[in-house]
């Protein structure tokens, strides 16, 4: 033990911020004052502790092998401290490493695996996630309009950000692909009058917004269907979609096909959203130190992340153009901040929904994975980008002079006015 003793003084010692630890004999590193007190139960927690491996300290936590004093925001100032470098890939890696993640992403995101792996996160306990989101339950990035907005009011200048970057008009055909509680599917409804239609892979999410129509009389012109946007009828396009925190889950190996069925679901002329988390390099499709591991055993099964340029990429061999792209990562950060501090202050009701000791390692990874995604927006290892697609510009002379029948204006005004 003197050893590893040893490894985590050093590391300690290397930390801009006073941390105590407690190794399984009983003996104690650091200052008696810090903020922050880590107790570990199990050698293998110092050892991940001194090679800066942060998510699997988060795994150690979730495990029970490591417990944790102090807040979560200071437990994320010691974790982006730990790393021995950035998390981030930035090589390129070889033929037959992307040839596995190809396969492996292939593999991943068959029609039942996907429904396992939604149901797996969204189907939780709706109870669970009332306790931190907004009363919409809108689980995607707000839009901090104004600096003193409140998440709530946040999250509806997103929804409101989206229909306007959309052009929503009353009477248009509106798709919601991934449509979650339902916040944005009856944004749209209910403020511009659209025919709306959403859908999910979440059982519990169906049942919800499907009481939602009904209690707000819109069932002549909003509906929720659990089915998997691979079925979607292309018989009769819609004027406007929408795909928020979606496509995360599609894997890298389905974008190609994911945006041609975008386009094959859109006419002419038509708009869609897409709305998304996006990796911070280039060639990465998880954010490295075992926090992306941590993200897949115990949150996201099956998410796969990609840098915005091989988004764009997939998005013009689809045969759409991208009219509008915008970065809103500092947004997600203050919303998973947002989040974190509102879970953090009712963790004896969260308690009451997650029980039994499958629950009670759901919420310890929850408070990781809320506080650490986080961190990762702000430290930029992850992103959050609005694309605005349109099918590809056919060359029209006229399309300077905003002809009635020109969908997207050439100037963000019509956005922000």
């Amino acid at each position: 033990m003197s050893s590893v003793l040893s490894a985590v003084e050093k590391k300690l010692a290397s930390l801009s911020m006073a941390v105590q630890v407690q190794l399984p004999d009983g003996s104690v590193a650091g200052p008696a004052d810090a903020k922050m007190r880590l107790v570990a139960k199990d050698k293998i927690a110092l050892l991940h502790l001194a090679s800066g491996q942060a998510g699997l300290l988060g795994e150690d936590y979730v495990e029970g092998r490591l417990d944790v004093q102090g807040s979560m925001r200071d437990l994320m100032r010691l974790a982006t401290s730990i790393l021995p470098a950035s998390p981030i890939d930035t090589g390129h890696g070889n033929w037959f490493t992307g040839l596995a993640r190809h396969a492996v992403s292939v593999w991943r995101h068959s029609t039942e695996r996907d429904a396992k792996q939604i149901q797996f996160h969204y189907d939780l306990s709706d109870d669970f996630y009332e306790l931190w989101l907004d009363p919409r339950r809108v689980y995607s990035c707000a839009y901090f309009r104004t600096p003193d907005m409140t998440v709530a009011q946040a999250q509806e200048a997103k929804l409101d950000h989206i229909c306007r970057k959309l052009a929503l008009k009353s009477g248009e055909r509106f798709l919601d692909i991934g449509a979650g509680w339902g916040g944005l599917l009856l944004w749209a409804a209910e403020n511009y009058g659209v025919d709306a239609t959403g859908i999910t892979l979440s059982k519990n999410q169906h049942a919800h917004v499907n009481r939602l129509i009904e209690e707000k009389g819109l069932s002549g012109r909003v509906r929720m269907t659990l089915l998997d946007y691979r079925a979607l009828d292309e018989s009769q396009p819609y004027d406007k979609i929408a795909s928020v925190g979606m496509f995360e889950h599609v894997g890298r190996a389905q974008l190609g096909a994911y945006f041609s069925k975008l386009r094959r679901l859109l006419r002419p002329g038509g708009l869609i959203m897409n709305h998304g988390i996006t990796a911070g390099g280039v060639y990465n499709a998880e954010v490295g130190a075992g926090m992306g591991q941590f993200i897949e055993k115990y949150i996201f099964p099956g998410g796969e992340l990609t840098h915005i340029s091989n988004e764009l990429a997939r998005i013009s061999d689809a045969g759409l153009e991208d009219v509008d792209v915008e970065n809103l990562r500092p947004h997600y950060a203050r919303t998973l901040w947002a989040w974190s501090d509102a879970l953090e202050a009712r963790l004896d009701e969260a308690r009451q929904f997650l029980k039994g000791e499958q629950g009670a390692k759901s919420l310890r990874a929850y408070r990781i994975y809320l506080a650490g995604c986080a961190m990762g927006f702000e430290q930029g290892w992850i992103a959050l980008h609005q694309v605005l697609l349109q099918h590809k510009a056919t060359g029209r002379g006229d399309e300077l002079d905003y002809p009635a029948d020109l969908t997207y204006p050439w100037r963000r005004e019509y956005i922000y006015r």
